[in-house]
């Protein structure tokens, strides 16, 4: 019998070597992940569609390769991969506040959660009732990634989001890229809220532009890769 072949490193396509371990050992990330809920009465609550699956593949990731990872995960249920700090939360303010404890001393930020874009002005303390019908006033959550990029200081810290969009989704994920003061986004459609598998675009702050179509596991791989060959 032959000596058995040693496999090739990885090599990247996205960047175009091997991922460096030594990038992203020690570093502080911040990861957001699944949706949030707002409550309309007990038992009642509006809501974003999110397996929370590109998050959690994203913390697994990053851990892999070293770095120290907070977890901050709206309702879903889904396992940490170990060593992956989790802390759970059920709406928009209540991530916001953890990201907020959080944010001192993180390196990288990546804000892959589907938070609500709304949430109800009152919330009914009892059970709204059928026959009675139901009008809401709506109200804006904050955005999250918004008031983190607001207390950064210099370009210590990376920072990367998400835009889910059913139209013109690059030309839009580039203005909340650029709204946001983002490093990199990545561009999907609604066919990413469920499943092992998506296709979306990665976009760096360079002007790089990667289309990517596979499994969540190695989207993650790729996001890290490209945080960690921007310029």
């Amino acid at each position: 019998m032959g000596r058995k072949r040693t496999p090739p490193p990885f090599i990247s396509p996205t960047i175009g070597r091997s991922p460096s371990l030594n990038f992203w050992r020690g570093k502080r990330v911040l990861i957001t992940a699944g949706p949030t809920r707002e409550p309309l009465d007990p038992v009642r609550f509006l809501s974003n569609a999110s397996s929370g699956k590109t998050g959690f593949a994203l913390a697994a990731a990053a851990r892999r390769r070293g770095a120290r990872v907070t977890l901050v995960s709206g309702p879903v249920a889904l396992p940490a991969a170990a060593g992956v700090k989790v802390i759970r939360v059920t709406t928009a303010a209540e991530m916001r506040t953890a990201c907020l404890r959080v944010l001192p001393g993180t390196d990288v930020v990546i804000g892959a959660a589907a938070v609500a874009d709304f949430r109800p002005l009152r919330r009914a303390r009892r059970k709204i009732k059928k026959g009675g019908g139901m009008t809401l006033k709506l109200i804006p959550t904050s955005d999250i990634l918004s008031s983190l990029a607001r207390r950064r200081r210099g370009n210590r810290l990376l920072m990367a989001g998400f835009a889910l969009e059913t139209e013109r989704m690059a030309e839009r994920a580039l203005a909340k890229m650029a709204a946001k003061k983002l490093d990199l986004i990545v561009a999907n459609g609604p066919e990413a809220l469920d499943g092992d598998r998506t296709r979306a675009m990665i976009i760096g702050r360079d002007g790089r532009r990667i289309p990517y179509a596979g499994t969540k596991a190695r989207l993650a791989e790729r996001i890290l890769d490209t945080l960690e060959g921007l310029p």
